[in-house]
């Protein structure tokens, strides 16, 4: 969407504008943007203000190039707030203001990287192997319309009730949780097995989301359904740890990635600072001792890196650490 933009004070023009409005204590803002630097801006390529900027100021309406007063501002944003960050704000919460072209150049940009971040990061969990980006597309339009389906359903249900009302107690038969009683007094709805159904549910690309964050939804609605059979590609790891650090006993099985959730606590084993950095690890592929060091590289469940690396980093008194060596190990066709 091109524009000319002439702003009567200085008279300064603004060709090639990208508006991004944020409506705030009843009023909408705007600022005026290159082209193309919102989204780039948003998924962290662009980090220089001034080259998503076309002009550092905050307007009411910026094809008349009425800026926004100090009172306007200081209302809906708070006294305190620099015009900066008032900025900022409207560059990362606004709607980017964009034609029908650009908006379905952007669509197609969005939801072609985030196919390829999902394909790059699940495999078949038999074979280890990569989906093509035509497979990873099918299954997540499968849970798209399954979603969409779902939605057309509750509407149908909600609006042909034929105006019964239904009996509260027998909300528990129907999977709604009954409402749990606040420290105020006031009904808390608990979580509900579709609660959780709704947080890995897909619906589809977005332009208001980076594609990195809905590349990530997009893997949870895939784990958690499984149209096709897939799994996280693990992580390659060596840790390395001085072989005195290795022998220290650690206190309890709490820190350990335990298979056996089951199994009582007191049952484990407390074993060593070894024992459990190994528990942590799925596949080992080789281990070492170089020199007073005791070394080991192998693969292990991204969900596992975080619990791994603050074990090394608590148990080794800084003579332990992490490297990842591969973020997400696939097998290529």
């Amino acid at each position: 969407m091109s524009r000319m933009i002439n702003q009567p004070s200085n008279q300064i023009k603004l060709t090639n504008v990208s508006l991004v409005r944020l409506k705030k204590g009843k009023k909408r803002f705007e600022i005026a943007c290159y082209k193309n630097k919102v989204l780039e801006w948003r998924s962290g390529i662009e980090k220089d203000l001034d080259e998503v900027l076309q002009i550092p100021n905050v307007f009411l309406n910026v094809s008349k190039g009425q800026t926004a007063p100090t009172a306007d501002l200081e209302k809906a944003f708070g006294k305190k707030t620099s015009t900066d960050d008032i900025i900022l704000e409207i560059l990362n919460k606004g709607e980017l203001q964009v034609g029908e072209k650009e908006r379905a150049a952007q669509m197609d940009r969005v939801h072609h990287e985030v196919i390829s971040i999902v394909a790059s990061k699940l495999v078949d969990p038999r074979t280890k192997r990569v989906y093509t980006t035509g497979m990873i597309e099918k299954a997540l339009d499968m849970l798209s319309q399954q979603a969409h389906n779902q939605q057309q359903q509750q509407h149908t249900s909600q609006g042909g009730g034929g105006g019964s009302t239904a009996n509260p107690s027998s909300a528990a038969g129907s999977g709604t949780a009954t409402p749990a009683t606040g420290d105020d007094g006031e009904s808390k709805p608990l979580p509900t097995a579709s609660t959780k159904l709704r947080e890995n549910t897909w619906t589809g690309v977005v332009t208001t989301k980076s594609a990195k964050s809905q590349a990530l939804e997009a893997m949870k609605a895939l784990i958690a359904s499984q149209p096709i059979p897939v799994t996280r590609a693990r992580m390659r790891l060596r840790v390395t740890c001085t072989s005195s650090a290795l022998k220290q006993a650690v206190k309890g099985d709490a820190a350990a990635k335990n298979k056996d959730d089951d199994e009582p606590a007191e049952q484990k084993a407390p074993g060593t600072v070894k024992d459990k950095i190994l528990s942590y690890i799925e596949q080992i592929e080789n281990q070492d001792m170089v020199g007073s060091e005791w070394e080991v590289v192998g693969f292990v469940e991204p969900g596992a890196f975080k619990g791994l690396s603050d074990f090394v980093g608590t148990h080794t008194k800084g003579q332990g650490r992490v490297e990842v060596l591969d973020m997400a190990v696939t097998h290529e066709d």
